[in-house]
């Protein structure tokens, strides 16, 4: 099915490394960088592993996510660690971007290193998803898959209008059917998803949730390099690496 492909995700794409696994990085979550809704939240990730042994393992993760008045956003990439353990996961990675300028940074926080990089293309205004009903009302078109409007709930405060789809895939191995479910819940004030759920009985689910949202402007901290990073083989910034 399309997606909407941006810089949010290039960068998911280039940082997670999406394996079942303690050591695993947790997965993106897509930051519209849209200016006049300045926000910020925690996303709680939790993936549930299926391996074809039948064991079941479950993973936690966590990020700090935030947009300010002029677009720019702060995201984060932490890994996914134990669902019974009660630490906080360590902070590996920031990516900010800021709409204005075009000007992707990315920060490693382990090695306290960061780069730039500016954007061609602007990046999508709304998060990839299975598609939200058109202003017209009407749904986009998909023959495999069956697509569900759960309609409007409040999600920490902010109202959310639910999308469902349902494909039913069949082993050509075995004859054996799996339904497998995506589902996004996404804030038109915001312009985010809320809620992303992915359900697939063969491999397991994964599931983001935004919690704490503080819909107020974020600390301007949170959009610029920290004191003392550096550029790789470069000398260390005493304020804003951009």
């Amino acid at each position: 099915m399309p997606t909407r492909l941006s810089i949010s995700s290039l960068c998911a794409a280039l940082l997670v490394l999406a394996v079942p696994a303690p050591s695993a990085f947790a997965q993106g979550f897509f930051v519209t960088p849209v200016p006049g809704a300045p926000f910020s939240a925690v996303v709680n990730i939790e993936r549930t592993s299926i391996r074809q042994s039948g064991l079941i393992t479950q993973f936690k993760s966590m990020m700090v996510v935030a947009r300010d008045g002029h677009g720019r956003i702060h995201n984060e990439l932490r890994p996914f660690i134990a669902a019974s353990r009660n630490e906080t996961p360590e902070l590996l990675k920031i990516h900010l971007y800021d709409p204005q300028t075009r000007i992707s940074t990315q920060i490693d926080v382990q090695k306290r290193t960061y780069w730039t990089m500016t954007v061609n293309h602007p990046p999508a205004t709304e998060p990839p998803s299975i598609g939200f009903a058109a202003p017209d009302g009407n749904l986009p078109a998909n023959e495999f898959a069956k697509q569900e409007d759960l309609g409007m709930r409040e999600i920490d405060g902010v109202q959310a209008h639910g999308m469902r789809e349902t494909q039913t895939i069949t082993d050509e191995s075995s004859g054996k059917q799996a339904v497998v479910t995506d589902e996004y819940w996404y804030s038109q004030d915001l312009r985010i998803n809320l809620v992303v759920k992915h359900s697939d009985p063969r491999s397991g689910t994964n599931t983001l949730t935004v919690t704490q949202v503080t819909r107020t402007e974020p600390d301007p901290k949170l959009f610029e390099v920290p004191e003392g990073y550096s550029r790789p083989g470069g000398q260390a910034i005493a304020g804003n690496g951009n």
